[in-house]
């Protein structure tokens, strides 16, 4: 079990997760399998059988009876958040006052008020959260910026991930639960589009950009089932993010970057392991790459470990919180209210 300070690399983590997410599997379960100082020690969910027929399908040894009882758990060092949206900021408090630092999904809240609220409980009890981007611990994630580097002056950015989810009663088309298209795939989108303008040389964009338009095609009241979001920085870069979960755009999961001296173009950035393509095209030479490494959630739980074991105490939530206070402007000047009960 880890303690306060910094540990040794053989210590054992051990993980509590919240609820039985099918995200579970691949964002905890699987990479934990691959990473033998990492143990997933026990489970709770909203409905105690489902909790335990799922820890006995993924060998999860502890099945506690509620939430509470889980970040109670003294042998538990660390929490797996996997919750509904609308419940991140609650259940991610609850467990760093209990003493456990936090991997929660992205989105990491549903607004930025809330990510406020849990960096300020994060800081008091000096705990590890961190947001799982995953895509960000892949290899591939580290070429992009450095290939945006060539590309001159940056002109245009433009990202896009849209799937079809025809099953209307998912939780992320329920308002109530923090759903919606760009709390879904726009949050990788938002992500992708300010990780690609930050890696360029050019401080002014390093910021937010200022959205211009975004346009919203609604499911039900409140719920966005596609977005389309038109933005600019200060220095004239343009940029255009397109995100669906449910429209005539079938299938995209892309990002391309114009620049004065050529152009990126990146398919599958989120998930790069499964498959995914690097082309650039500078001074009109192409290349065309793959970037090996391990799958990203693997990465992503090794650095969340790495990161307790350092015994670190401030995390830093600055990517975090621009990246909701970024999907806020987006529903605001889609005309739509915010996620969760600190909307206006």
């Amino acid at each position: 079990m880890v303690t306060n300070t910094a540990q040794n690399a053989t210590t054992t983590l051990n993980i509590g997760m919240l609820g039985a997410a099918r995200i579970g599997y691949f964002g905890l379960i699987q990479p934990a399998k691959s990473l033998p100082h990492i143990k997933v020690h026990a489970i709770a969910a909203r409905d105690p059988e489902r909790a335990r027929q799922y820890a006995k399908k993924h060998g999860i040894a502890v099945v506690h009876e509620t939430y509470e009882a889980l970040l109670d758990d003294p042998a538990i060092d660390a929490i797996y958040n996997p919750l509904p949206n609308a419940l991140h900021c609650q259940w991610t408090i609850r467990a760093l006052d209990a003493g456990k630092h936090v991997l929660c999904e992205k989105p990491i809240a549903s607004n930025a008020d809330e990510v406020r609220q849990m960096t300020a409980a994060a800081h008091r009890n000096q705990r590890v959260l961190m947001e799982a981007f995953h895509y960000r611990y892949h290899p591939l994630a580290e070429r992009m910026c450095e290939r945006v580097k060539a590309l001159g002056r940056i002109e245009h950015i433009d990202v896009g991930m849209c799937f079809p989810l025809p099953m209307l009663n998912d939780i992320r088309f329920n308002y109530a639960l923090g759903g919606g298209a760009t709390m879904d795939v726009g949050a990788y989108t938002c992500n992708i589009a300010r990780l690609l303008a930050s890696a360029s040389d050019d401080p002014a964009l390093k910021v937010l950009p200022k959205v211009v338009r975004a346009e919203a095609k609604l499911l039900r009241e409140n719920v966005d089932r596609a977005m389309r979001v038109e933005f600019e920085w200060g220095n004239g870069t343009t940029g255009v993010i397109e995100n669906s979960l449910l429209s005539r755009r079938l299938f995209r999961i892309s990002a391309k970057v114009r620049g004065s001296k050529g152009e990126l173009y990146v398919l599958n950035p989120v998930a790069p392991q499964i498959y995914h393509q690097l082309k650039t095209t500078i001074d009109g030479k192409t290349t065309r790459e793959k970037v090996s490494g391990a799958a990203s959630y693997t990465g992503q739980l090794k650095r969340f470990a790495e990161r307790i074991a350092s015994g670190e105490t401030q995390s830093d939530l600055s990517d975090a919180l621009e990246n909701m206070a970024f999907i806020d402007t987006i529903y605001r000047a889609a005309g739509m209210p915010l996620r969760g009960a600190q909307s206006d």
